[in-house]
């Protein structure tokens, strides 16, 4: 992207919208390029025009995915009408909405799966077909014309999570270093996959897209929860098959992974993903310096201030300094959605003027 220099005129207030990922809402400047514009930018094209911190994307996840009712997380056009129970996702498992975490867990101690290599007698893949995909697309025309980049996010995914929402947790991690099980693992992992190629292709054809968001949790607050190894001859081949997909259709892709991973990002990075947004019990800082001229780190600020005390001065001081420090040529992050509480309207505004000016000049 040719490089636009910062213009003070930018900081006119022309609107107000909602944070993707984060609590209320932000104000939007008289950016040069639109949102949708610096969202790809900075995600597909890693050449940011400032840097994000939510307000540039939306998260979509139609009800046409019944994965969505089931995980109680449907955001469209029209709010889900009915209160979250129990619902079952697109290959029958059952998800218990749980009110005091805002989601679904699969009805625990009836895994639909128990033995890896019956998968193909038990495993029923759905019809994507016979979904109402012209329906869903009139009906999210609107919401998907918001100047803002589209984001499809895939919650269940279709690697360890899905496996585990199979097998419950043990199944899954068993199954995964059973050497007369493992291949069985290969088999329906290649299979997932193709479904949700199958997915993409579709949605692209019916909606405004900008980007997918895939989910595949693979560690606990202190470690991964399998070898790199596993990783690398289980995942790493397909996610880069899908990743490439993706790519293939103009998008960009997120991944989000809860858990200690920092010790697999290079697994990420070699499956091609645009950007991964760690939680708080990764060093953030380090992931971004040893390799955010490779992958968009989300970066947790590690120099905080006090948003009840902080004069405005020191909020911007504060936007300054991180500008400073991660909007580096040659690199990308983002503004970490665990920072949601750091980002004060003088602190989003210093932030917005600190990394444009930055990027300008890179």
């Amino acid at each position: 992207m040719k490089k636009i220099p910062f213009d003070e005129k930018e900081l006119k207030v022309i609107g107000e919208t909602k944070v993707r990922l984060g609590a209320g809402t932000a104000k939007i400047y008289d950016t040069p390029i639109s949102l949708a514009e610096g969202a790809v930018a900075a995600f597909r094209d890693h050449d940011p025009c400032w840097i994000p911190t939510g307000v540039e994307s939306q998260n979509f996840c139609p009800s046409i995915q019944p994965d969505n009712i089931a995980r109680g997380f449907v955001i469209e056009g029209h709010p889900w009408p009915e209160e979250y129970t129990t619902y079952k996702d697109m290959f029958g498992v059952e998800w218990v909405y749980v009110p005091q975490v805002g989601g679904s867990m699969v009805k625990p101690g009836s895994p639909l799966l128990e033995d890896i290599t019956q998968w193909k007698e038990v495993i029923k893949f759905p019809n994507i077909d016979e979904w109402d995909w012209e329906g869903s697309a009139e009906a999210n025309k609107e919401f998907l014309s918001t100047g803002k980049a589209n984001v499809m996010m895939l919650l269940n995914g279709c690697w360890f999570e899905r496996l585990i929402s199979f097998m419950d947790f043990e199944g899954a991690a068993l199954a995964l270093i059973d050497e007369d099980d493992v291949e069985y693992v290969k088999e329906l992992t290649h299979e997932m996959t193709s479904l949700y190629i199958k997915i993409i292709d579709k949605s692209v054809e019916y909606y405004n897209l900008h980007g997918i968001c895939i989910h595949d949790d693979w560690g606990s607050q202190m470690a991964p929860f399998f070898s790199e190894s596993v990783a690398r001859e289980v995942y790493l081949p397909e996610m880069k098959r899908f990743v490439d997909h993706v790519h293939s259709k103009g998008l960009f892709c997120d991944l989000h992974s809860c858990g200690h991973n920092e010790s697999r990002v290079q697994v990420f990075i070699d499956a091609g993903f645009d950007t991964w947004t760690p939680m708080a019990m990764n060093d953030t800082v380090a992931l971004y310096e040893k390799f955010g001229d490779k992958i968009g780190i989300g970066v947790i600020n590690d120099r905080k201030f006090d948003p009840e005390t902080a004069t405005e001065e020191e909020q911007r001081a504060c936007a300054r300094e991180f500008a400073e420090r991660f909007c580096k040529p040659g690199t990308f992050c983002t503004f970490s959605h665990y920072n949601r509480d750091q980002l004060t309207d003088a602190f989003r505004e210093e932030l917005y003027k600190a990394s444009r000016i930055a990027y300008s000049r890179a």
